[in-house]
């Protein structure tokens, strides 16, 4: 029988409310969760501030904390150079992900968090395995656990969804990257963009 009365404390990464909210239903009563924001990959800015609010809306009715990491799309950019013309779930993607993670791990291993896990993985779109991989790889450079799961499992993706509509979050159309928008919805977006 286990013993939660002194929860190990889990950093969680998310990518977006919807996402995060069957993922922190699942850990809440077995870790100490902290929701990590960090991604600078998200654009246009208002789309960024849209999946921002959304996530916020989710903290707080989670009761989970959320820490906002530094948007540094620069340096994003600058990660994925010369991978513009790849589609999503292409080379581009892998060089996201762990950007992405390596600042996660970085901030877990500063604030002392014995665990680290992203929400990525709920997504059918995303490549669970190679996230998981990545993830372990991070994790254990930075001397702290990770929580590789398949969130979309037994249900997940369906409860986010569910638990979306109920919080009655914005469900985007893209995963977040200006390389990544639907043909459809460039030309309403374009003008967004820093």
């Amino acid at each position: 029988m286990n013993d939660w009365s002194h929860k190990p404390k889990l950093l969680l990464h998310v990518c977006c409310g919807p996402c995060a909210t069957a993922v922190i239903e699942r850990v809440v009563s077995h870790f100490e969760v902290v929701c990590y924001w960090y991604n600078p990959n998200i654009e246009p800015s208002a789309e960024y501030e849209r999946r921002l609010a959304s996530m916020h809306t989710v903290a707080e009715a989670m009761a989970v904390p959320l820490v906002e990491g530094p948007r540094d799309t620069e340096g994003w950019r600058e990660a994925v150079a010369g991978w513009e013309n790849e589609p999503e779930g292409g080379r581009r993607c892998p060089i996201c992900f762990e950007y992405r993670l390596c600042r996660a791990a970085e901030y877990a291993q500063a604030q002392d968090i014995d665990y680290l896990a992203t929400t990525l993985t709920i997504s059918p779109h995303k490549n669970a395995q190679l996230i998981n991989s990545l993830g372990e790889r991070i994790a254990e450079a930075a001397g702290i656990k990770f929580l590789a799961k398949v969130w979309r499992k037994e249900g997940g993706f369906q409860r986010s969804v569910q638990l979306s509509h109920q919080l009655n979050l914005y469900r985007q159309d893209y995963c977040g990257c200006r390389y990544s928008i639907p043909s459809s919805a460039v030309l309403s977006r374009k003008s967004g963009f820093d």
